[in-house]
């Protein structure tokens, strides 16, 4: 990396995805920043880590576009932003209620855009846009159907932002994570969970997307 540390927002860092992407970078010599709802924890994280700190709450959509030129005036630029925030629900089409499907098109599809949305003009060339949305999208089951829709939605956001951003050398990466052991479904906003396959290990995924995110950074700066 020549020398430079990565400067890299994540959001959502106090989720577990986003507690391990945070100590992941550490550990590869980045400099992030942090953004979350939690604000007591994002405190805990910030004072534990010494990244700056933002919180952010998905229902202020001008405020997460805000996150990437605050984190970029904290670390004296920007390379990266990863979105790690995320939130199920469960259950048929017809017994979903609105004001479920409405929160998780604001929590999964909307938020993460507005972050997005925010960093493009502020992150560097040849740096990275990312957000997980998950193996929902390729394979979405029965009782999923508003999750799998939002998670869609900020999928098919992002192949589009990729070829708006390419000529600046820019991976916009829709990371598919396959199903992990998390917890995750167990904080469903609503319904039960299908029957799922075994989780894979959350630092395993992390790491390897993470390892992914830095090398195209490298890479361009060579």
């Amino acid at each position: 990396m020549d020398g430079e540390a990565p400067r890299v927002l994540v959001v959502g860092a106090t989720g577990e995805l986003g507690t391990h992407a945070v100590h992941g970078l550490l550990a590869r010599g980045a400099q992030p920043a942090v953004a979350g709802r939690d604000t007591a924890r994002l405190d805990a994280l910030a004072i534990r880590t010494g990244c700056p700190a933002f919180p952010i709450d998905a229902y202020d959509l001008d405020g997460c576009a805000r996150a990437a030129p605050r984190a970029a005036a904290a670390l004296g630029g920007l390379d990266g932003v990863l979105v790690a925030v995320g939130v199920p629900a469960f259950g048929s089409a017809d017994s979903v209620p609105d004001a479920v499907a409405e929160h998780l098109m604001t929590v999964n599809a909307l938020c993460p855009m507005a972050v997005l949305r925010g960093a493009v003009p502020v992150v560097r060339d040849g740096g990275f846009l990312a957000a997980i949305t998950g193996a929902i999208v390729e394979t979405p089951l029965m009782g999923t159907a508003d999750y799998a829709a939002a998670k869609s939605a900020l999928s098919v956001w992002l192949g589009v932002v990729s070829r708006e951003v390419r000529r600046r050398g820019v991976d916009v990466v829709d990371a598919r994570l396959p199903h992990m052991d998390t917890g995750f479904t167990t904080r469903a906003i609503a319904g039960s969970p299908p029957r799922l396959p075994a989780g894979a290990d959350p630092a395993t995924e992390m790491a390897a997307l993470l390892d992914r995110l830095l090398r195209h950074l490298a890479s361009a700066r060579r």
